[in-house]
């Protein structure tokens, strides 16, 4: 059986990189949202 998570930065940052967020009416949300938390990291 193969491992489930293999970790490449280019598929993590295209899926859930800060742009992509950026580019949909949800992905706003989840930037604001975060912003108002106080996360340190909007988007890996």
């Amino acid at each position: 059986m193969s491992k489930t998570y293999s970790p490449k930065r280019r598929k993590r940052s295209k899926t859930h990189g800060f742009l992509v967020r950026k580019r949909t009416p949800g992905g706003r949300n989840v930037l604001k949202r975060r912003a108002q938390k106080g996360r340190k990291k909007l988007a890996p």
